[in-house]
């Protein structure tokens, strides 16, 4: 298998650290500040009985959409004081959506960030994302011990020198695309296209 031969000082090489090793923070300053967005997922794979019961709102702890979803907008909030290297941001959106999916028995969690500044959201979107599947879990293990928390990831991200991407499509994936109702709200923007299901 052919190796990478590149001059070592021409490789790509970890931003966050230095070259004697040692863990910083990017220096930004001289970055310009561009509208930035980023989109992540998350789901969170139950029982049909826990299904129903977060659904009907039965649980003992209350509302677990409602209260997941607020969770997930206070910890993508919070990026900065979790992931030690990340630069504190002023978000200008953040919006985390818990859509229930009955047939493939899963919570499907979306969270997407926005913000103007020389740095990207990517962090504070995956951070939202998966302190709401987090929330999920301690709101039902009550009832349910085995909830499995999957594939958190980066869906898309906007803005800066690296522009747009977008992750690619995977055939072999249980989830749709995403859909929206014209006029839902979005971070940043107004969404468009028919939606996936609802909570009722």
């Amino acid at each position: 298998m052919a190796r990478d031969t590149a001059p070592r000082s021409e490789r790509r090489r970890l931003t966050h650290v230095d070259r004697s090793g040692r863990p910083r923070m990017v220096d930004v300053s001289d970055k310009p500040s561009t509208a930035r967005r980023a989109v992540a997922e998350a789901t969170v794979a139950v029982s049909a009985e826990t299904m129903s019961m977060v659904i009907d709102g039965g649980g003992e702890k209350g509302d677990v959409l409602g209260v997941a979803e607020l969770a997930g907008v206070m910890g993508g909030k919070r990026t900065s004081e979790l992931i030690p290297l990340c630069h504190p941001l002023a978000l200008t959106d953040l919006v985390v959506a818990v859509t229930p999916d009955r047939a493939a028995g899963v919570l499907r969690v979306r969270a997407e960030a926005a913000t103007t500044g020389p740095t990207g959201v990517e962090m504070e979107a995956l951070t939202a994302a998966s302190v709401a599947a987090l929330t999920i879990y301690d709101m039902v293990k009550g009832v349910e011990r085995g909830v499995e928390i999957r594939g958190v990831r980066l869906i898309s991200k906007s803005g800066g020198n690296s522009g747009e991407w977008h992750r690619p499509a995977d055939p072999d994936a249980e989830r749709e695309p995403d859909q929206r109702r014209p006029g839902d709200r979005a971070a940043g923007r107004i969404g468009g296209g028919p939606r996936r299901g609802s909570r009722a």
